[in-house]
């Protein structure tokens, strides 16, 4: 999904703008990308493609495309990612310091779930499920800080 159109001195997708109302991309020569069709990856996500026919005689064409046509992909839900990505440039710290505080913790569980998956489906469940993972980290992280006898002492003080 991902473009070097950037790194190699072309628009990349930031640089067209998604028009809601019309459900179409104005590209930076001004003309508009009509969407033409739905497709459907391996993952499931439904991506809908869009483009101009005006990319053939386009001055602009070189920063934009190296085939004949510039095709723009927009997942079914990329409003979300919008959404997360304007509250991020809103405050950019954020990100830093979630980076520093939770993003280890999560990527150790997401290990320890395999990379995958929540193994339970209803969130009554899943809430459950996450809770023990959670508890299993804590619970290593203690041990790992106290040792195993300071914790164990602790757990059978609290216990009393």
């Amino acid at each position: 999904m991902t473009s070097n159109a950037k790194a190699e001195g072309r628009f990349d997708k930031r640089d067209v703008i998604y028009i809601a109302k019309a459900d179409e991309y104005q590209c930076p020569a001004g003309e508009r990308a009509i969407y033409r069709f739905t497709t459907l990856e391996k993952n499931g996500n439904k991506l809908r493609v869009y483009w101009t026919s005006a990319c053939p005689t386009c001055p602009l064409k070189g920063q934009c495309t190296t085939g004949d046509y510039r095709r723009i992909r927009r997942w079914e839900h990329e409003e979300v990612l919008e959404r997360v990505q304007q509250r991020l440039d809103r405050k950019p710290v954020a990100m830093t310091l979630r980076r520093c505080t939770v993003e280890h913790v999560f990527g150790t569980l997401k290990h320890w779930m395999g990379w995958t998956h929540f193994l339970t489906t209803k969130l009554e469940h899943v809430n459950t499920e996450m809770g023990l993972h959670v508890l299993a980290y804590n619970l290593k992280r203690v041990i790992s800080i106290l040792g195993i006898a300071r914790t164990m002492k602790a757990v059978r003080l609290v216990g009393a």
